[in-house]
């Protein structure tokens, strides 16, 4: 089925094996890309492959094979730059996930930048591995944790947000897209916002990335967080993106071998960036999968992929918001990216999630790792649908279909 700019979910979904396996005797519908993305038969096979004819540890190894892996390892880091547009390969670090990338700035440069006096601000939106970290670095440090509220319709105020960007504030930490509410955030002018006043700019990608085209430069932020497995890739692996400056700067978040030039009994000295940051043996199976995983949507292209998702998130929309009961938190379709959470009156979100697995859907419930959202919208969990490459209007109406049987059920 051919949808907005040519893609073919159809003929997509013949690359992903998952969907050759039935849900509760069903085809699979799977609705969960924002927590964790299927996986192409093309990563697959290159993760497999290089295990089976390329597998040894990197950069140190003085033999062929070990040569062969090293040139694997850091040739997806150069695919990975040039997919977000960094000035550098040398500007991308490994990590486990966003998580980890994020707190490697906040450990590695808010330990040794904030004071008593500095302020660090977030916004109401975050995923919690953006604002957990913030929170445990101000209450070493002494620094002011503020953050900028969401309005009523799924956005961010703005307004507050210049009223809260001063001469304190020396990190301004938000996401590019809600993983809540699809909220497409305006980076660039958050970004210029906060270097206005002379704060650095981190962004949290894990939504953005694999669903949005994505030039750093263009951002001109000075972190972006992001991880694999949202991407088509492995877990296990994810990609800090930082100035190179300002990794330069920065002191080690891990210790051990790899990130070190030379060490004595008395003291070490670090090896140059990215490799300071990269500790002990890498993933170097899943760099390469992630590899993978960005020339399979380098192929399809970003743009078509996110008008794909537009299209297909507004249909959702329209669909879900006919429904008697059901209440979409968050913007109109036309600020989102593909993600709509949703809560159906009377019907706890496990119950509806329950229903829709029994109908072959996945979708997840509960507050998504994003409690201040749901606390502003006055209500503990909500299902959530969230649409990717492989996903057509034929699951929208799956879905809609379920949804309408499961009111009718829970509510009578």
């Amino acid at each position: 089925m051919s949808t907005t700019q040519g893609l073919d979910p159809r003929r997509i979904r013949e690359d992903f094996p998952i969907f050759g396996e039935r849900a509760r005797g069903k085809p699979l519908i799977y609705l969960d890309s924002t927590a964790s993305a299927q996986k192409p038969r093309q990563v697959i096979d290159a993760m497999t492959s290089m295990y089976e004819h390329a597998y040894a540890n990197v950069h140190r190894g003085i033999y062929e094979l070990s040569e062969r892996a090293t040139q694997m390892y850091e040739d997806a880091r150069r695919n990975i730059a040039r997919f977000i547009n960094a000035r550098s390969h040398r500007e991308i670090v490994f990590v486990r996930n966003a998580t980890e990338a994020i707190n490697l700035v906040a450990y590695a440069w808010g330990l040794s930048h904030l004071t008593p006096e500095d302020e660090i601000l977030v916004t109401q939106m975050e995923h919690h591995s953006n604002l957990v970290p913030w929170q445990l670095v101000a209450a070493r440090t002494g620094a002011r944790l503020r953050w900028v509220p969401i309005t009523p319709d799924g956005h961010l105020d703005m307004d507050a947000a210049d009223r809260l960007l001063n001469e304190r504030t020396r990190l301004f930490a938000f996401t590019a897209m809600s993983n809540v509410l699809g909220t497409i955030t305006p980076v660039r002018e958050l970004v210029s916002r906060a270097h206005s006043v002379g704060a650095l700019a981190l962004v949290d990608g894990a939504q953005s990335v694999p669903h949005l085209p994505t030039d750093v430069q263009a951002w001109d932020a000075d972190f972006v967080a992001f991880s694999g497995h949202k991407m088509l890739g492995p877990t296990g692996i994810g990609v800090l993106y930082g100035k190179r400056a300002l990794l330069e700067e920065m002191p080690p978040f891990l210790a051990g071998g790899e990130m070190i030039r030379e060490v004595t009994m008395e003291g070490a000295t670090w090896n140059d960036v990215p490799y300071k940051f990269e500790a002990g043996t890498p993933a170097v199976v899943e760099a390469v999968g992630l590899g993978a995983a960005v020339d399979y949507l380098r192929e399809l292209g970003m743009e078509r992929v996110h008008a794909h998702e537009r299209a297909l998130v507004a249909y959702a929309y329209d669909r879900l918001s006919a429904l008697d009961g059901v209440r979409i938190l968050g913007p109109g379709p036309e600020d989102r990216g593909g993600v709509l959470a949703f809560v159906v009156e009377g019907v706890h979100p496990h119950d509806v999630a329950a229903f829709l697995d029994y109908e072959g859907i996945a979708v997840r419930a509960g507050h998504h790792c994003a409690q201040p959202v749901h606390d502003a919208y006055g209500v503990p969990a909500t299902a959530r649908a969230s649409f990717y490459i492989y996903n057509d209007r034929e699951d929208v109406d799956r879905l809609v279909d379920a949804l309408r049987r499961a009111i009718r059920m829970f509510t009578g």
